[in-house]
């Protein structure tokens, strides 16, 4: 541990930085912008205290980081921060709708509250998926992204249909660059279905919770074996979409850990590459919803969380290195390394300051009601509510209120993650705050959240400086970057 007592900082060289000590003798320093070294304690000090010469390697390196105060490019760091942040030039480009709050499912963790399929009175109707397309498209952003959501859209396919028929007629004078997405169980799924969403190119993406005996755990299914019907229709789909779109992506899935789970980290992985898939997404799970209710039951501390998703992590690094021709990886690490090791920021809505509620996400429930994001209807108040398409405008909704409170509170520098070295990738969810201790700008540093992805940068840090694995972790990171349009 170095002694910053004795350390007489020169300052006019010095330019500003965030640091931490990864592990012994290894210093890790970051900028605004992203740029990023891992100094000894030697270099460190030398450093800091102005002692390096310009012959040195490690001077050359901090110079090219922007770390060297004056002698750093500000044109050339001026357009780096611009393009990390270029989602705040832009409308909300993600829009969620609910289809229906009806699901046949009764999963442990159901963040949604869902209810049952026979009951009445929780599905969209024509007309308002009507007038939440017509809000969709009134939004400046260039690229739009309309993703179904449910409970079990499927359960409402004849208003999926439509929306997915408007929103493409629509298209054709509004010119812009439209993505559909289904998230879906795949339980209400048949080839008619699955045609219609393969002919109209709507991306798939359903829930895998790993080996048979877990998925089922987690994901019960009333109809019989969700894991068994989950891969039959993922495997039909994936046969499709690859025949189809040879330069497209597959239809993807999602693991959400519960504590039933954190005995199989290296299962779940291998489940994931048995089937074919090339994106592994590990998602913890967030005390919303049902989920929060039932909590002591399903829940888990941050620690038990990390240590499961490094052990997968590394079985994933494993079998990608054994296999340097094979793409698979693990999407979280990608879109965090995305930010680390290229130019380009994935607009992940979850990891940006401002976060995307209001700005780069809308939910409209099957009710009309419009919400900041996802998280903000899970709550299960109307707190977060921000207008409704039956009387309002897409003025109206993203000009609300809470837009700029949410905005504010997920700003970085308004929070003690100003002063983090793991600013420059990380964000804050204040919808998850709020949830937790009942106070938007809460950060406090035994934040589960912040210990989760604290605890990962620390990982990918700390395996950046294994050379086979750092060229491994370029590959994925470039991934996250969106092929150049010919």
């Amino acid at each position: 541990m170095m002694d910053f007592g004795k350390i007489k900082i020169d300052w006019p060289k010095v330019g500003f930085f965030r640091f931490k000590e990864i592990k012994a003798n290894r210093h890790l320093l970051t900028n605004d912008v992203g740029e990023y070294v891992i100094l000894s304690d030697k270099e460190f000090k030398g450093f800091l205290e102005g002692k390096l010469k310009s012959t040195d390697p490690v001077f050359k390196v901090l110079r090219e980081q922007g770390l060297i105060r004056n002698q750093m490019d500000f044109p050339e760091l001026i357009s780096g921060y611009r393009k990390k942040n270029m989602f705040l030039f832009q409308g909300p480009s993600l829009h969620i709708i609910v289809l229906t709050l009806r699901c046949d499912h009764k999963c442990v963790y159901c963040q949604a509250s869902s209810r049952g399929e026979s009951e009445r009175g929780f599905d969209l109707d024509t007309a308002t998926a009507k007038k939440i397309v017509d809000i969709i498209f009134a939004s400046p952003a260039k690229s739009l992204a309309i993703e179904f959501q449910g409970g079990e859209p499927l359960l409402n396919w004849p208003v999926l249909k439509f929306i997915i028929d408007y929103a493409l007629e629509k298209n054709k004078t509004e010119n812009k660059s439209l993505e559909l997405r289904l998230v879906s169980n795949f339980s209400m799924m048949d080839k008619e279905k699955l045609a219609f969403l393969v002919k109209n190119r709507v991306t798939l993406c359903t829930s895998l919770d790993g080996p048979e005996h877990v998925h089922n755990k987690n994901r019960a299914w009333i109809r019989g074996n969700s894991h068994k019907h989950t891969i039959k229709w993922l495997g039909e789909a994936q046969k499709v979409y690859k025949s189809k779109f040879k330069n497209r992506s597959r239809p993807g899935a999602i693991v959400t850990v519960s504590r039933y789970s954190l005995k199989y980290p290296e299962k779940i992985a291998a489940e994931y590459i048995k089937h074919g898939m090339e994106a592994i997404f590990v998602r913890p799970l967030t005390p919303l919803g049902m989920a929060k209710k039932v909590w002591s039951k399903i829940g888990y501390t941050p620690q038990e969380y990390l240590k499961f998703y490094k052990t997968a992590l590394n079985y994933i690094i494993s079998y990608a290195l054994k296999h340097p021709k094979s793409r698979v990886h693990e999407n979280t690490a990608k879109i965090l390394l995305a930010k680390i090791l290229t130019e380009y920021d994935p607009n992940f809505l979850e990891l940006r300051s401002p976060c995307g509620a209001g700005t780069g996400q809308v939910l409209y429930n099957y009710d009309g009601k419009v919400y900041t994001c996802d998280e903000a209807r899970m709550v299960g108040e109307d707190i977060f509510c921000i207008g409704n398409v039956k009387d309002g405008s897409y003025k109206d909704i993203v000009a609300h209120p809470t837009v700029r409170i949410l905005s504010m509170a997920s700003c970085l520098e308004n929070t003690a993650c100003d002063l983090c070295v793991y600013k420059p990738y990380c964000g804050v969810c204040p919808i998850y705050n709020w949830a937790e201790y009942g106070n938007l700008f809460s950060q406090a540093s035994n934040n589960a959240r912040c210990i989760i992805f604290g605890g990962i940068l620390d990982f990918l840090f700390a395996k950046l400086e294994d050379k086979k694995v750092r060229k491994l972790f370029e590959k994925w990171a470039a991934f996250a970057v969106p092929e150049p349009q010919g």
